[in-house]
């Protein structure tokens, strides 16, 4: 043991005990932040921390043992007690609760004594001792005639309960068990030698309490064995340990419940099963304690008759602190602190350093491993261990010690900086060393994407291929919580080790860098596509978005099969029994893969081709039918232009194709045949699909109406501008195509076609055909003769309008339009002479009707009829006669009739005729409309002016005569 280190790890601190506290110390006990102390007087004092007396008490005449409880502020006490009776023992044990006190500055300044006992009692007699004087009297040898306690501790179970046992210097061991304070206990009694009656009763030197578990033990020790009751059972047991004990009571329990016995050779640990561990401390062993894993003991110098106090740190066997003292009479644990109390009553306090302090001694000395065992071994914070760790490892670093100074920045993974470490092994020729760090790093997934990068660049610079493989292909180096997976794929792609890259790609499910690299470095496009068709639908989806160009450009046909298949799957479909709308807004739609096709045309038009032909109601049929429109209709599809200079090109398959100019003309070979093939075939499929995609039952076609105008006009396909003028009732831009051709025959099948207003054409068509051609400036006699036959059978414009019309084309003679003005001329003279004939009729009944109203205003009317108009009866009075010359009886009348009923409703016929046309006059947007709408707009004028709607003046209508002015009555 001396070769043990020697360590100040604690420092003193001297105080004493104050003056008020009188008598010799005979026990003394510690714990709820203060220390009691049991005078042989019989005085009990407590003292604080700074050792002042906070009061004190008398107890017994004489104090042997006191424990203070920790769970309780109750304190219990064994000693003698001159009260009690002759006859009984004097040794008693009191209860103390030491929260009930009288008022502080009362003369008897005491606690409240809660129980008192007796130790012995008449089951448990203390004459039993006798047997022992008896013993050793036949032995020859020298007794004592009464029993003493030698050992004495308390064990607080759950409260109100406590254990308490007595040793005794005859070998037993009286226990205590309840509640105390209320007597409600049980005793028993333990014996160490029991059933050996050859050897001499021991006295016990030492109990201790350990609960193991469900277990609850008591160690005994003697000067002669060790042992171990069970308290559990129902009657306890006991069991030998070791036949060999101690005779001072230099007895300890540890803070893992070890027995620790003192003897002069060595110090012994006794676990539940015997003897365990055994450290060589040479000398009398006065006192022994454990404080926070430190062994304390007090060693006595026979010699110098001196005390020596070492506080053993025994997992890094080294002394923490030796002091040589005086005569010490007690050791007690409190405040954190180890106190010493001496014979003299002065005061001792061992301060323990704190861990900085201690650490920094120990790197004075470069005695860093005695710095790492003190922290692992004090339970030191994580962060403090990495720190000693560092400092270690810059040691053995600047003595170029460089493994093992790795070693210990290993060990600091998670608390120290990496960056701190690589930095310092950054150099080429320590490449080792910093591989093994990084990887460390990676195993306690720690590792960032500049580490993964770092350690990968160092595998690659090594050609280390198997650690490379290990590293990743390693199921336990595979996985997000190991190494940033897009990282190992770049920097192993980056190095050229694609395999390991693909590798962690396909591990990881990082389809997009999987394919990458086949696709863009390997060139394994077969292997891609098997790849993609491997995926889910919808990851498949997704890799396609991103690199269908590639496919496209290399692969175009089995890429169109992968579209096909993600876009229609039947086998998916089938799986999962939706129903075909249903179905179809699940799956991805083609326009969501049409950017890939945006240099090639021609398989995106084959796709959707395929695609349109086995799906017939997609949701996005619009936009689907929309591009293959632009693909049909399109002048060229992503062809070469024309070559014009003169000399052979040799084409693919090795044949020769001229390109010539002959008289400023380009002669076409056999690719521009080719071509113009193909457009036109695309224009029929375009035109094939305007019709298709517009049925006639409904109103709106499948695709963008403006856009399809729009590209028919941009590439001159005057068939589907035609036919979408045509559905969109645009007849006017019907017949303006063909005029921009010169299309005269077409254009006046058109106007026969659109412009039958039986039929529900627009018969101002052939109006505009025929200001075409006057404006034409050629000689179009022929097609005039049949436009004016047209127009003179539905009477569409006058001639005076025709004639103004065509006299614009200098190209046009008169005898084209002879026998139309001779035919018109003919039919207007037989309409004057019709018109001539109803003027006169007119002329005559107005003349009449004006003699008629003349005559009723200036002559009499004689009323001559003889029978009721109404009823045909004779005519008697009283009767109405009526200026209309109708007579009826009074009574064959309404009451209050005024009106003929004869010719009431005629009259009323007129009048509600005239407020007509006078509220008709005032509707100004109806007459307008009328003459827009007329074929001769004067005639719907001339017929307002004949109706006297229009007039000079506003004139307000005169009142018609009262109907009581009409008739008479005749008495």
């Amino acid at each position: 043991m001396y070769q043990w280190r020697k360590f100040d790890f604690f420092e003193e601190k001297k105080s004493k005990i104050p003056d008020d506290v009188e008598g010799e110390i005979e026990c003394c006990s510690s714990g709820r932040g203060r220390i009691v102390l049991g005078s042989q007087d019989g005085t009990v004092s407590l003292l604080d921390r700074t050792l002042q007396l906070q009061y004190s008490f008398t107890a017994h005449s004489s104090v042997l043992f006191l424990q203070q409880l920790k769970q309780r502020n109750y304190l219990v006490t064994v000693g003698e007690d001159e009260q009690i009776p002759p006859q009984q023992s004097a040794i008693c044990l009191k209860v103390f609760d030491l929260d009930k006190r009288e008022e502080e500055g009362s003369s008897t300044s005491s606690p409240e004594c809660v129980q008192i006992l007796r130790i012995f009692t008449n089951q448990f007699p203390e004459a039993k001792a006798r047997d022992r004087f008896w013993y050793c009297m036949e032995n020859n040898m020298p007794a004592i005639a009464f029993v003493q306690i030698t050992s004495f501790v308390v064990f607080e179970e759950a409260p109100p309960i406590i254990f308490i046992a007595l040793g005794l210097d005859n070998g037993c061991i009286y226990c205590i068990q309840g509640d105390v304070a209320r007597e409600r206990i049980k005793r028993f009694k333990l014996e160490v030698n029991r059933g050996q009656s050859d050897k001499l009763p021991s006295a016990i030197m030492g109990l201790g309490f350990r609960v193991d578990g469900p277990a609850f033990l008591l160690f005994a020790v003697t000067p002669s064995s060790v042992s171990l009751f069970n308290l559990q059972t129902q009657a306890p047991t006991g069991q030998t340990l070791d036949l060999i004990g101690s005779e001072t009571p230099s007895v300890a329990m540890s803070d893992r419940s070890e027995l620790i016995i003192g003897r002069p050779e060595a110090i012994y640990f006794y676990e539940v099963d015997g003897r365990g561990p055994c450290w060589a401390f040479e000398g009398e062993k006065k006192f022994l304690g454990w404080f926070r894993g430190y062994l304390l003991c007090v060693i006595a110098d026979k010699k110098t008759r001196k005390n020596t106090f070492n506080i053993y740190d025994l997992k890094n066997r080294l002394i923490a602190h030796s002091i040589v003292l005086d005569e010490v009479s007690h050791m007690l644990c409190e405040w954190g602190n180890i106190v010493l109390i001496m014979a003299d009553k002065s005061a001792l306090f061992i301060v323990e350093k704190d861990m900085e302090s201690k650490l920094d001694m120990l790197f004075k000395k470069n005695l860093y491993n005695v710095a790492i065992n003190l922290v692992q071994s004090q339970q030191a914070d994580a962060a403090a261990t990495a720190e000693v760790l560092r400092k270690y490892g810059d040691h053995l670093y600047s003595k170029q010690d460089y493994d093992e100074a790795m070693a210990q920045y290993i060990h600091t993974i998670g608390h120290l900086e990496p960056s701190y470490v690589i930095q310092k092994f950054l150099d080429a020729q320590r490449i080792y060393n910093l591989t093994n760090y990084l990887e460390k790093l990676h195993e306690k997934g720690l590792a960032s994407k500049d580490h993964t990068t770092l350690l990968l660049n160092c595998y690659t610079k090594l050609k280390d291929v198997e650690k490379l493989n290990v590293f990743i292909k390693s199921e336990d180096g595979m996985g997000e919580h190991k190494f940033d997976v897009e990282t190992a794929i770049r920097v192993c792609r980056a190095a050229n080790y694609h395999e390991h890259a693909m590798y962690v790609a396909k591990k990881s499910g990082r389809h997009e860098w999987y394919l990458k690299i086949l696709l863009e470095d390997l060139d394994r496009y077969d292997e891609a596509l098997e790849y993609i068709n491997s995926l889910e639908p919808s990851q498949a989806g997704v890799t396609v978005k991103e690199y269908g160009k590639i496919l496209i450009e290399h692969k175009p046909r089995e890429t169109v099969q992968i579209l096909m298949r993600l876009c229609t799957e039947e086998g998916e479909h089938a799986k999962t029994g939706a129903s075909n709308g249903t179905f179809l807004s699940m799956l991805p739609s083609p326009v969501d893969f049409l950017n890939i096709f945006v240099h090639h045309p021609q398989s995106l038009m084959e796709f959707l081709e395929k695609y349109t032909n086995k799906v017939k109601d997609s949701p996005a049929q619009v936009e689907i039918h929309n591009t293959l429109l632009e693909l049909y209709l399109s002048h060229d599809l992503d062809f070469p232009s024309l070559s014009q200079t003169g000399i052979d090109e040799v084409n693919e398959n090795g044949d020769h194709r001229s390109v010539a100019k002959s008289n400023g003309k380009i002669t076409l070979d056999q690719k521009d045949v080719n071509e113009e093939k193909d457009r036109q075939e695309r224009h029929q499929k375009g035109l094939l699909l305007l019709k298709s995609a517009w049925p006639s039952e409904q109103e709106q076609p499948l695709y963008d109406v403006d856009l399809a105008i729009i590209l028919c006009e941009m590439n001159s396909v005057k068939e589907g501008l035609l036919y979408l003028y045509e559905k969109l009732k645009l007849y006017k831009e019907v017949i303006a195509c063909y005029m921009q051709t010169h299309d005269h025959e077409g254009l006046i099948g058109c106007c026969k076609r659109l412009g039958d207003m039986g039929k529900g054409g627009d018969s101002s068509l052939w109006a505009d055909l025929l200001k075409y051609f006057g404006e034409l400036g050629e000689d179009c006699s022929k097609e005039v003769k049949e436009v004016l036959t047209y127009i003179e059978r539905d009477d569409i414009l006058p001639p005076i309008i025709v004639i103004q019309t065509l006299s614009r084309n200098p190209c046009l003679t008169l005898t084209v339009i002879k026998d139309y003005i001779a035919r018109k001329l003919e039919q207007e003279s037989k309409l004057i002479e019709e018109d001539r004939k109803a003027i006169e009729k007119y002329q005559e009944e107005t003349s009449a009707m004006r003699k008629e109203i003349q005559d009723l205003r200036t002559n009499a009317r004689i009323f001559q009829l003889s029978k009721c108009t109404a009823c045909t009866f004779t005519l008697d009075l009283p009767a109405v006669h009526f200026m209309c010359m109708h007579s009826f009886h009074q009574r064959c009348l309404g009451d209050n009739e005024k009106e003929c009923p004869e010719c009431a409703p005629e009259y009323r016929a007129v009048l509600e005729m005239k407020r007509s046309l006078e509220q008709n006059s005032k509707n100004q947007d109806h007459f307008f409309q009328q003459v827009r709408t007329s074929k001769d707009g004067f005639s719907v004028i001339a017929q307002y002016f004949g109706k006297g709607i229009i007039s000079k003046t506003s004139k307000p209508p005169t009142e018609s005569p009262k109907p009581a002015d009409n008739y008479s009555y005749e008495n």
